[in-house]
């Protein structure tokens, strides 16, 4: 799979916010999406010793959940943790691990916020946007926005309002267990979103995709 960076990375503030204001004009939040067959997971762990980022990804056929293809890549952290510019820390080693695929994914399932972000332009929006794949945002907490108490079973969800808009999900992965916040990324509509995750789900927490992918950024 080819990538290509379209900007500098910053080391400061302001110009990742300059970024960000200025690539999220560019996501689409509405399906366009073809057949999905494969659907990847990724996330990033960090070496504390050497201060490296470890990225991972793990490309699954879809629907019946089996692993493809998986990949790591190695890159010196440039950017520290910020809450809100995440995707600048973690996105250079996830574009160097995408660009390693053989199979390109049709749909990615990213271990962080999509457009339920301060400036709606998560890690998921980041990475969608930079290669143009259909990309969900998948987080485990809560970073922007308020929302009712979910239900306890498998499936059960509430809107995640921030200023006065629905900007994601809260989805109950499963039963009694701390919930998921589903958001866009690119290329797909908020339904359409917590559909996959759904279908992607199996007896965890997380989605297999980004289970696989999390397990392989911890070396594990």
């Amino acid at each position: 799979m080819e990538i290509t960076a379209p900007h500098a990375w910053p080391d400061n503030r302001e110009d990742a916010i300059a970024i960000q204001e200025s690539l999220r004009s560019r996501v689409i939040a509405e399906d366009r999406l073809g057949e999905v067959r494969y659907v990847a997971g990724v996330d990033v762990g960090y070496e504390t010793a050497t201060g490296m980022a470890r990225a991972a990804v793990a490309v699954l056929s879809f629907p019946d959940l089996q692993v493809v293809e998986t990949a790591i890549a190695r890159r010196p952290e440039t950017f520290p943790y910020i809450p809100g510019f995440l995707s600048f820390r973690e996105v250079p080693a996830v574009l160097d691990v995408l660009g390693q695929l053989k199979q390109v994914p049709d749909l990615l399932l990213c271990d962080g916020q999509g457009i339920a972000h301060p400036r709606a332009f998560g890690l998921a929006c980041h990475i969608g946007v930079l290669t143009d794949l259909p990309a969900i945002g998948v987080a485990k907490s809560r970073l922007v926005g308020k929302h009712e108490e979910v239900g306890s079973d498998r499936g059960s969800q509430v809107p995640l309002i921030y200023k006065g808009e629905t900007v994601g999900v809260v989805l109950r992965s499963r039963t009694n267990v701390r919930p998921l916040y589903i958001s866009i990324g690119h290329r797909i509509s908020l339904p359409t979103a917590i559909d996959y995750t759904m279908r992607c789900l199996t007896k965890y927490r997380l989605p297999e995709t980004t289970r696989r992918a999390d397990r392989l950024s911890k070396g594990n």
